[in-house]
């Protein structure tokens, strides 16, 4: 059998977690990694690739980091995983705090889900109430069933758990205020993702190619954040950010430390740890501490409890991530590359005579990309050539997360990837994509049916 036959042989979507899956990517990407150092990976035929996936986000720093590997290697040694919680938990807990002031409390895990769901417990808990609001933009915060259910994915997930989540539009704070009228006394949390793709700022304020704080900006009370953060205090619910993807990109402090904002909860993960497993609850006390046990009286929430939420060689990374971060400006050095790379490959696709149907933008700590077809529709088709193209040129993007191991040499690579894939883009789109799509196109993961 080929490498994609053994893996969905063995593991159903053929890996564990479905934007790996063969659906996701063009025929002619590598089936299965064996290794990654700084911003490359290798395939098992030892065929190099210049990686912009970055382990779905989790890695910040470049693959395989000598110190924080150092790191986590030195806490393997002490045992890894002790029968009460570690000097280095303590450490990490102490140090994630005292990046987020407002918070008085942190509860670790080993992925983002269980952080999410723990929020909506808590928030559950705290106020009596069902009902979770996320935005109906933001694709994904956990597999668990308050929020699959609301997926087209939903098969498996009872009604009456679906019924509990709703849904309302990022930037629209009409949508939610709807809500809180439709559902009166019900709703438990609002959670969102501070920013995906788009601003919760003011259109009248600056490019999002630059970080700028919202907390001397004269159009805050208008910023998205805010307005959901006083509708939550008006309405007695509890404000969840999900910095699962933000975190760590774009401040060291959150992205809520750009947009000035404090939440009553927050959830982390991904780069906090530069790909080792460690994901974060954070959160003011009068909500954490429902899941404590010395309060005497106190009715007791089961919040998180995971045999492996104490595994000291992710907190040894995480606790030597957070010094790099220091030390070398990391998220700095995000923002600039990656607005290098839009205003690149912006100059790269008008030159192929395509500006108008590819485009790099996003934020310049976390550019994106847009296919459209000839048409000007958004297509998963030429989406797929475009990933097709810059695979034959050594690039794997099948979107675009940055690290600090991404630097003059890689943009020069990836640039001059860009314009062989933006020639066959060209022609596709007077000839057809079909002529230069070999394969498949890509799929969106959340679809009802294979």
């Amino acid at each position: 059998m080929n490498w994609s036959d053994r893996l969905h042989s063995a593991i159903p979507g053929g890996a564990h977690t479905y934007s790996r899956g063969d659906d996701q990517y063009p025929v002619n990407a590598p089936p299965i990694l064996a290794r990654g150092k700084g911003a490359y990976v290798w395939d098992a035929d030892g065929k190099k690739f210049l990686d912009y996936g970055m382990g779905l986000r989790a890695i910040t720093l470049g693959y395989a980091h000598d110190a924080v590997n150092a790191a986590a290697i030195a806490e393997i040694e002490k045992g890894n995983n002790l029968t009460r919680a570690s000097l280095t938990e303590l450490e990490a807990a102490e140090k994630i705090l005292s990046l987020f002031p407002w918070a008085s409390m942190v509860k670790f895990a080993k992925n983002g889900s269980i952080v999410t769901t723990a929020a909506v417990k808590l928030a559950r808990a705290y106020t009596g109430r069902t009902h979770v609001a996320v935005p109906a933009e933001q694709p994904f915060f956990t597999y668990d069933d308050w929020f699959i259910g609301t997926t087209a994915m939903d098969k498996g997930i009872p009604a009456e758990n679906k019924a509990l989540s709703l849904k309302f539009n990022y930037n629209d704070i009409g949508s939610l205020e709807k809500l809180f009228a439709e559902h009166p006394g019900k709703i438990a949390c609002v959670m969102l993702e501070p920013a995906t793709s788009v601003s919760p700022c003011s259109a009248s304020c600056a490019s999002m190619l630059t970080p700028n704080s919202c907390a001397t900006c004269a159009n805050r009370s208008t910023n998205f954040l805010h307005q959901v953060k006083a509708l939550c205090k008006q309405h007695g619910a509890v404000f969840v950010l999900d910095e699962m993807i933000t975190g760590f990109r774009w401040d060291l402090h959150g992205a809520m430390k750009v947009y000035d904002i404090e939440p009553d909860l927050a959830t982390f993960g991904k780069g906090m740890a530069n790909g080792f497993a460690l994901a974060a609850l954070v959160g003011k006390k009068e909500i954490m501490d429902l899941g404590g046990i010395r309060t005497p009286g106190a009715e007791r929430v089961f919040l998180i409890s995971t045999t492996h939420g104490s595994e000291m060689s992710a907190f040894g990374a995480f606790n030597k991530c957070i010094d790099i971060y220091r030390e070398q400006a990391v998220t700095d050095h995000l923002w600039n590359y990656g607005r290098r790379l839009i205003e690149g490959l912006n100059d790269v696709s008008k030159a192929a005579g395509t500006g108008d149907h590819f485009l790099a933008h996003g934020f310049g700590c976390s550019p994106y990309y847009t296919t459209k077809d000839k048409d000007g529709q958004v297509s998963l088709a030429f989406r797929t050539l475009w990933s097709q193209e810059l695979i034959k040129g050594g690039v794997l993007m099948p979107w675009v997360a940055l690290s600090l191991a991404h630097s003059d040499a890689e943009l020069e690579h990836t640039l001059n990837a860009a314009r062989n894939a933006l020639a066959v883009y060209a022609k596709a789109l007077n000839d057809g994509v079909e002529k230069h799509l070999v394969g498949p196109a890509i799929k969106p993961v959340f679809r009802k049916h294979n």
